[in-house]
């Protein structure tokens, strides 16, 4: 990967152009080593952020929330739960009060398959930053939102 004129092979009419279209260009790149990494652990990205949101909350918690708090809004929120609940990743919980509250909790399996992926999970690419290179990444980042 160069530059994203030579990786795209194209002029762009000013800098700001340029920089929208590279974010878009590293955003399908980023995603696409990221399914490559996931795909031996059977889970996409978007189940691996639930997972981890579940891990993260310590309790279970209803279904609402892990959409409000995923980081990729994805409309087919339930159907990835269903999925991690078909490979008992997670599970469904009844609120007793009121039967037509379902909590998601992360199970024992889930906890294990996280931990695994801790041990392997590396963002080498992020290495050719220093910290402050980063924190200004991301700080301009949140100045565009």
């Amino acid at each position: 990967m160069g530059n994203i004129s030579e990786d795209i092979n194209s002029k762009f009419a000013n800098s700001k152009i340029k920089a929208i279209i590279n974010i878009k260009y590293t955003a399908n790149w980023i995603n696409s080593i990221e399914n490559e990494f996931f795909r031996p652990y059977g889970i996409s990205p978007q189940q691996f952020n639930i997972l981890r949101i579940l891990r993260g909350a310590k309790e279970p918690i209803k279904v609402q929330t892990i959409k409000d708090r995923m980081i990729e809004r994805a409309p087919n929120a339930t159907r990835l739960m269903d999925k991690l609940c078909d490979k008992n990743l997670i599970e469904r919980v009844r609120c007793e009060g009121d039967r037509r509250v379902v909590y998601i909790n992360i199970t024992k399996e889930g906890q294990k398959l996280l931990k695994d992926i801790d041990k392997n999970f590396k963002l080498d690419f992020l290495d050719k930053l220093t910290l402050k290179e980063a924190e200004m990444l991301s700080s301009l980042l949140d100045k565009i939102r």
